[in-house]
């Protein structure tokens, strides 16, 4: 496994991955050293997040590999159907994996996931709109919806 910490501006980024795809990119809650060289094999995905932050990428093309459950899959995989600034709530998205009922089953693989911002987790939100849980913490998921709103709100940074 190659990993890297890059900047955002939400914060350092660890990305890890291998030939088999990339495993995880999340946001790291403490001041970390920037990657001098990127690995080759992280290349393409730190340019795909910049790109992202400069608003110029809305879809990842990334050849993706996190480690998980298969139910925790299923959820992921999901999540990536979700568009670029649409947001769905968590019932919505237990219904579209076919059972109501899971709901806080799909709210805690959601909360699992380890490849931040490129399986859109954030885009999930509570059925009445509220922000409702974010590994990340909240102020990520709402400058990050911020982000991708066609109305380009101000940022809470």
């Amino acid at each position: 496994m190659e990993e890297c910490i890059v900047n955002s501006p939400l914060g350092y980024t660890k990305i890890v991955g291998d030939v088999d795809g990339i495993s995880s990119v999340i946001v790291v809650n403490s001041e970390e050293k920037i990657t001098d060289i990127i690995p080759e094999i992280l290349e393409d995905c730190t340019i795909q997040l910049k790109e992202y932050f400069e608003g110029t990428r809305k879809e990842f093309s990334l050849k993706l590999n996190p480690l998980g459950t298969n139910f925790q899959m299923k959820v992921w995989k999901q999540l990536e159907q979700i568009p670029y600034g649409k947001s769905i709530s968590y019932l919505e998205l237990s219904k579209q994996l076919g059972d109501p009922k899971a709901i806080r089953a799909v709210a805690n693989a959601n909360g699992k996931n380890p490849l931040w911002i490129i399986v859109p987790c954030h885009r999930v939100i509570g059925s009445d709109g509220s922000l409702t849980g974010y590994a990340g913490g909240l102020h990520r998921k709402q400058w990050l919806l911020n982000h991708e709103s066609p109305y380009k709100q101000q940022s809470l940074f």
